[in-house]
């Protein structure tokens, strides 16, 4: 080798921003005249300069140049040692390189940018700004993030609270800002808040920024609700004050919950002795909605309301008289608990429900040529002992061709019918009966009730079953 070079000195240190030289020391050891060319390599060549770029030795002279590093205040110039090296080329030998190296201490620095994006939101029940947190600084940020506003109007929810950033990177942080109190009327309101990034014995960094609140209602919206309200409220009175009185004969017969199941003729139990009176030619009601049987003891009590004429077993009998004045006929329906009354059916069509398990309430009956009919109804007891409901304690009234008889009741509170009991003045009821988890039973006739007071029972006598469905007939 023909060149002997020395850094003086080896190490050096400089800050970001500033500068710092190095001496190159070199001599020409060989025996020719030689020109040398510097060129700095390394990750840390950008920010050196070496003066001057090229050196005439003799032989055994020796020269200086000089090497300036000046690293720029930005993440690039990373802190900490960093190994720079410069290449000698000769002219006259060019492929004798020679590379002295050293070291360059870069001293760290912290600098951060913090910016809310965008740094007005609105809305009216939070706001959902972001912060941007960029790290200008060489060494790795560490920060916290906090929320804050005069008055305490504000609930901050930060994700993430904490960051850590390597030097050039950003961080994104999502606020969400909520408004402790909503504004249900009137205009919008500014609500000016800080978020603080916060370094560990640095000082904090505000960033401020404007939450915009809105109405939950614009004022005009709250006007148009006061003017309605005020119209509202005035209709009613005028309302109240000339409302025209509306009456009716509708009579409603409530609703309740029950069961029921069909019993063999030697279990039928003894209701209260039928009504012997010669038939009763006052009206019965004529819309159906009665709770109780038509006319003599124990029915229930009738609520007035004002509800259309509904289609009753009556008017459904008397149609069919009206076209066969001579035949006997009965008509019925059924209240069926959960929906209602049913549309009447007449001489063997079925009355009820079959497949849905749910009780009948009440029945609405009526006949034609057969001197009128008696009706009592066996129900629901929840204070039975022998595993039987109980009878209604009286009869109706005998309800008269033509007329409407009720059994039961479609109160709430009321139990539902397990069975019934019907009589004829002249000839014989017959039926068919569908209970709770049996199948359709035989059929069931008995005469009139001038044959030793006979009853047609239709139903069961068990008071964990129910009636769901039946067909009646009358004969001659």
């Amino acid at each position: 080798m023909s060149l002997w070079t020395s850094l003086e000195p080896a190490s050096a240190t400089v800050d970001p921003g500033a500068s710092t030289r190095v001496r190159l020391r070199l001599r020409n050891t060989g025996d020719v005249v030689d020109e040398y060319r510097f060129e700095p390599v390394g990750p840390i060549a950008p920010w050196t300069t070496v003066e001057p770029q090229t050196l005439r030795l003799y032989p055994g002279t020796t020269g200086t140049v000089e090497l300036t590093f000046a690293p720029p205040r930005t993440p690039d110039a990373t802190a900490g040692p960093n190994p720079y090296a410069v290449r000698i080329t000769p002219t006259e030998h060019p492929e004798a390189v020679t590379v002295p190296e050293g070291n360059l201490t870069i001293t760290p620095f912290t600098e951060l940018r913090a910016e809310l994006v965008p740094p007005m939101v609105k809305g009216r029940f939070r706001g959902r700004p972001q912060l941007a947190i960029d790290n200008l600084g060489n060494t790795k940020l560490t920060a916290s993030v906090s929320g804050s506003d005069n008055g305490d109007q504000l609930a901050y929810d930060l994700h993430p609270s904490n960051v850590q950033i390597e030097p050039g990177r950003a961080a994104f942080v999502t606020a969400t800002l909520k408004p402790r109190k909503i504004i249900w009327f009137g205009p919008k309101q500014q609500r000016p808040y800080t978020l603080t990034v916060q370094r560990s014995g640095l000082k904090p960094e505000p960033v401020d920024g404007t939450y915009i609140q809105r109405g939950f209602l614009p004022r005009w919206l709250a006007t148009l609700f006061g003017t309605l309200m005020a119209l509202a409220i005035t209709f009613a009175l005028i309302w109240i004050s000339y409302k025209p009185p509306v009456t009716s004969q509708a009579r409603e017969v409530q609703e309740a919950a029950v069961s029921s199941l069909a019993p063999s003729p030697s279990a039928t139990p003894t209701p209260p002795p039928a009504p012997s009176v010669t038939p009763s030619t006052a009206p019965a009601p004529d819309t159906g909605d009665s709770g109780n049987g038509g006319g003599g003891g124990g029915g229930a009590t009738a609520t007035v309301t004002a509800k259309p004429k509904q289609d009753t077993a009556a008017t459904a009998v008397n149609r069919l008289a009206a076209d066969d004045p001579s035949g006997r006929h009965i008509c019925y329906r059924s209240y069926i608990q959960g929906s209602g009354w049913q549309k009447p059916v007449c001489d063997g069509t079925m009355s009820g429900t079959v497949g849905k398990n749910v009780p009948i309430k009440a029945i609405n009956l009526a006949v034609y040529g057969v001197q009128g009919s008696a009706a009592n109804w066996f129900h629901y007891n929840p204070q039975s002992t022998d595993g039987q409901g109980a009878w209604n304690p009286d009869w109706t009234a005998i309800i008269a061709d033509g007329k409407d008889n009720y059994i039961g009741s479609t109160k709430a509170s009321d139990p539902y019918l397990e069975g019934f009991a019907f009589n004829v003045g002249s000839g014989q009821g017959c039926n068919y009966a569908k209970v709770r988890n049996h199948d359709w039973g035989d059929q069931w006739c008995q005469g009139s009730r001038n044959d030793n007071n006979a009853l047609d029972f239709v139903g069961t006598l068990d008071n964990t079953l129910w009636l769901e469905a039946f067909k009646l007939t009358v004969t001659p």
